[in-house]
């Protein structure tokens, strides 16, 4: 009797009412950090504070010959090693990312994959040579619809019906590849130092606005084909579905969301926020995929009553969020902090839980329960 990779990896599934976080979550979580949201103080987040997510090994590079292939639909197919790559201009980008799963782990019923609260968001910047210029000198064949990118990490993902043994790999639309506005990244660089194995190195790609099932790392090859992808993290996988056997949309850009830096201090087990009464500070970060952040509104009641908070401006990084600040007098009792992002093209973040199947682009109001203490 033969073996099966369904021995290993079973259907995406949600969780049952009440059914608590697995030993295989914990896992995934222990391997997938977030950023501690003290560190959302920092414009660029330190490599060792930004979040990670990683599908399979981290796969090891050091000491050996790296190469990136461009193929496919080109007129002129090329390989390119790491010292070629360095070679082109330097483009640097500071470049919000956030997981599309950020927030999974909040939605009921839960799906049941790694369970992010609100933490998979960071900010970088990125140093490569753009996408569309190494895309441009291979020669973009007619009739192009896709440029697939695929890693050098390579496992088994549940399907809907069984294990599906893969690289990582997704595709962007020919015109996104190409773009100058966002302009994507073959990026070799973070934060003006080498790529971090756990970051892509030695290559990895950068699409400013997009979630980060876009960002491939450990990149090996790029390839543009005539027909739409159809790979399992282009079809099967971040897809928004509310039943398993739709076609569903894809996740593509980041949607509009602000959080807060946890004001005051926390109990060590909990979390739980504890602040002095009088002047309170509050502040925090705003982003959006889709279009400059236009807004950002402040609720110190759970959402009763909205406030505008002071926005620091753009800075040049179209593609970075941006610090928001705002002054609250506590009163002793408990409160709930609320805060929440809306962009230039008016889309805002929900006050109610938007569901999905993979528990993707997930943006509800971020509300923080605090307890305003007198002071000694």
């Amino acid at each position: 009797m033969g073996h099966h990779l369904d021995e290993v990896s079973g259907p995406a599934r949600v969780a049952g009412p009440g059914e608590d976080i697995s030993r295989q979550e914990l896992a995934l979580a222990a391997r997938n950090h977030g950023l501690p949201l003290e560190a959302l103080r920092y414009d660029v987040t330190p490599p060792g504070l930004h979040y990670v997510q990683t599908h399979y090994d981290i796969p090891y590079a050091e000491g050996s010959p790296w190469t990136l292939s461009i193929g496919g639909r080109v007129r002129r197919p090329r390989v390119l090693g790491t010292a070629e790559l360095t070679s082109y201009p330097a483009v640097t980008r500071r470049v919000t990312m956030e997981c599309a799963g950020n927030g999974r782990a909040l939605l009921t019923p839960r799906p049941v994959s790694q369970p992010w609260l609100v933490e998979a968001v960071s900010t970088a910047e990125w140093t490569g040579v753009p996408l569309r210029v190494l895309l441009t000198e291979a020669g973009v064949g007619a009739g192009a619809v896709d440029v697939v990118f695929t890693g050098a990490d390579h496992g088994v993902e549940r399907g809907v019906e069984r294990g599906v043994e893969q690289d990582y790999q997704r595709a962007l639309p020919v015109a996104a590849a190409l773009g100058e506005d966002p302009e994507a990244l073959v990026a070799y660089a973070m934060n003006g130092g080498p790529l971090p194995p756990q970051h892509g190195f030695p290559l990895r790609l950068v699409v400013p606005g997009w979630y980060g099932m876009a960002q491939v790392k450990w990149l090996r090859g790029i390839t543009v084909i005539d027909i739409p992808f159809e790979g399992f993290q282009q079809v099967a996988a971040y897809r928004l579905r509310q039943d398993a056997g739709e076609v569903g949309e894809p996740v593509t850009r980041i949607a509009p969301r602000a959080l807060l830096v946890p004001p005051g201090f926390p109990d060590f087990m909990s979390r739980a926020r504890v602040v002095r009464e009088g002047a309170v500070p509050l502040e925090g970060r705003a982003w959006s995929g889709w279009a400059p952040v236009a807004g950002v509104e402040v609720s110190t009641d759970g959402g009763r009553e909205w406030r505008e908070a002071e926005l620091e401006p753009v800075g040049g990084h179209r593609w970075a969020w941006r610090r928001w600040r705002f002054a609250w007098t506590a009163a002793p009792g408990q409160h709930t902090l609320s805060v929440r992002a809306t962009d230039a093209e008016g889309n805002t973040q929900p006050l109610r839980q938007p569901w999905n199947r993979g528990g993707f682009a997930n943006n509800l109001v971020q509300n923080v329960p605090v307890l305003c203490v007198e002071q000694d």
